[in-house]
């Protein structure tokens, strides 16, 4: 069987690409695209080249990217530009495969071993599709070839802009295996930390280890990443235009004032509960963790999650069991900025599932078909038709300019 050829395109500095695109008074100047200060939106979504030179990051506040570069500009998102020109870039990409994978807006994987007969080795077709996407949209693209998903991203991700990496198997231990263990996907800076704490710090590292070891610091998580250091991705790149099943699902937010009592943190946290619970139906899922991610207004971060018992996707379970490890974490003074709540680990609905001793299983369907007719009441009359009492007494999110961004 021929070996794989994966190819992960990631079109570079997106947003900000965009926005300068035809913008001759922003030649050379440093640009970001940052959410809206006055609705505490204030965060650097993406930057160019320039900006980055003064260490601007993604995902830190606008106030510190401009304390590093006073001569920032910082410019609105416009979503509509971008989904515009990100399908203009798969359009390029369905030339070459119908094996096309999204990874976010911005980013795609591609399987391209039947065109290689066609157009030439996985090198020359990246090759060919990053000038084309030049010459066509103005825009510029890093492109990682391998022979499979995770080493192709690791690809794109380690020479930008504007270029083609190719990591071949008999590169892995050589090219691969000295890089920092945050370079591969997968590793976040949770992770990291575990990872540091029992010594160790590159790729190589994760391959050598035992991946039993990896189990005991990691959960299942250790073993999966002991096969992507291994090479042992086997993934399949999904058909142009499948919608894989999610993985997780979640909402979080920024209010407009802090959060300062338990009764503001729960009315939030209802919100964006029913949010998901919403999305979880749509899907066709069950929750089987429930993650829940804090900001205070010193931009300090913790998340914390549970392990349910019971496969769930009712608005009043998740808000519940958020809640509790909220006020778990939660010191009841320090006023909260931001917060959101995560389905995670999702199983479908059909699924076959343990059952629970004491779970009462027909309250839980009396429960299941009342939100799923407050739900038909919703997509009718407006998601504001039908509301529980805490949200009448309470002051409405929604009604505030920075909840109708619920990301």
């Amino acid at each position: 069987m021929p070996e794989r050829v994966i190819l992960h395109c990631d079109l570079n500095n997106f947003f900000a690409s965009v926005e300068c695109l035809g913008r001759e008074d922003l030649k050379g100047k440093p640009v970001a695209v940052g959410g809206s200060v006055e609705q505490r939106h204030g965060i650097i979504l993406a930057k160019n080249e320039a900006a980055k030179r003064y260490g601007v990051k993604t995902a830190e506040a606008i106030w510190q990217a401009v304390q590093k570069c006073p001569a920032l500009i910082v410019l609105p998102p416009h979503y509509e530009k971008y989904t515009h020109y990100s399908r203009l870039a798969r359009g390029i990409y369905e030339q070459y495969t119908d094996q096309i994978e999204p990874f976010g807006i911005d980013e795609c994987w591609l399987d391209v071993t039947g065109s290689t007969k066609l157009f030439g080795t996985g090198e020359e077709i990246a090759h060919q599709i990053r000038q084309t996407v030049k010459a066509q949209t103005g825009l510029t693209i890093s492109v990682g070839v391998s022979f499979n998903k995770i080493f192709a991203k690791l690809g794109s991700d380690f020479k930008k802009p504007d270029a083609v990496t190719v990591f071949r198997r008999e590169d892995m231990e050589r090219l691969i295996w000295p890089l920092a263990a945050q370079e591969m996907l997968g590793v976040g800076s949770s992770t990291l930390r575990s990872l540091h704490r029992v010594g160790v710090y590159t790729i190589g590292d994760i391959a050598k280890t035992d991946p039993h070891t990896l189990r005991l610091v990691l959960g299942k998580g250790g073993e999966t990443l002991w096969r992507f250091a291994n090479g042992l991705d086997l993934s399949p790149v999904s058909v142009s235009g499948e919608v894989p099943v999610p993985k997780s699902i979640g909402r979080s937010t920024t209010t407009p004032r802090d959060m300062r009592t338990a009764e503001d943190i729960a009315l939030t946290l209802l919100w964006l509960s029913e949010r998901v619970s919403h999305e979880l139906r749509e899907n066709h899922a069950l929750a089987t963790v429930v993650q829940v991610h804090l900001r205070d207004n010193a931009l300090n971060v913790t998340e914390h999650q549970r392990r349910l018992t019971q496969p769930v996707r009712l608005a009043e379970l998740l808000r519940k069991t958020g809640y509790e490890l909220i006020m778990e974490a939660w010191d009841g003074v320090t006023p909260l900025r931001s917060l959101g709540i995560r389905a995670a680990e999702l199983v479908h609905e059909d699924e076959s599932i343990q059952l629970c001793f004491g779970c009462d299983y027909e309250q839980l369907e009396r429960m299941e078909r009342l939100e799923c007719g407050v739900e038909r009441l919703k997509e009718k009359y407006g998601r504001d038709a039908v509301l529980r009492c805490r949200q009448l007494a309470g002051s409405k999110p929604a009604s505030h300019p920075a909840f109708r961004k619920i990301v």
